[in-house]
């Protein structure tokens, strides 16, 4: 068995001193022995499969221990969180994020995400959405854009989400959880389903 922790930062002047400390407090009480850190400076908008992470995972093996500092640093879409918390339990990791308070070793990963993620899916997903803002923010005035909102008729809110509420309804989260989750009605989720074929 080995004892693994993933840190992302979006930038160069985030420190994650912190994380590790905190990592090495939580190992050292479950005595998980000694922790192997993997860092690295990248947006969570790019392909998990294309970072540390996504390579961290084809190496670990069943039994093996990750720990990470909350499920934000996984990735910045929570479809693709979701997918890396199946692909851990598909392959007997076992995950354990601080600031959730999560485990995916339980006896029912469906019970788990929906109990552990999605209970607090909104609260979560605004969290995901403002550290998104903010990278982009950054990224535009670094390059001296101005911002601005996109303008169209006809369009939805939830066009931009249609790959991810595909995955959510795939997963078998409840349409009312989706609903809250991108800050809509049930109503307007409906029709956007419809509208669009995402089912």
């Amino acid at each position: 068995m080995a004892t693994f922790a993933y840190l992302r930062v979006s930038t160069l002047l985030q420190d994650t001193d912190k994380n590790k400390l905190e990592i090495l407090k939580f190992a050292n009480s479950h005595k998980l022995g000694n922790v192997e850190f993997v860092e690295e400076h990248v947006s969570g908008h790019k392909n998990f499969n294309e970072r540390k992470i996504g390579k961290l995972l084809s190496r670990m093996q069943t039994g093996d221990i990750l720990i990470i500092p909350e499920l934000s640093c996984l990735a910045r879409s929570i479809t693709q969180i979701l997918e890396i918390i199946n692909i851990t339990k598909q392959c007997g990791i076992v995950m354990y994020s601080l600031k959730e308070n999560f485990c995916n070793n339980e006896s029912s990963i469906t019970a788990t995400v929906t109990s552990t993620i999605f209970a607090l899916g909104a609260q979560l997903e605004r969290e995901l959405i403002s550290l998104r803002t903010r990278e982009a923010l950054q990224a535009r005035k670094a390059k001296g854009i101005k911002l601005g909102r996109p303008k169209g008729k006809g369009k939805s809110k939830l066009d931009k989400y249609s790959e991810d509420i595909k995955k959510l309804l795939t997963y078998g989260v409840p349409k009312t959880v989706i609903a809250r989750t991108y800050n809509t009605s049930t109503v307007n989720l409906y029709s956007f389903i419809k509208k669009c074929g995402v089912m």
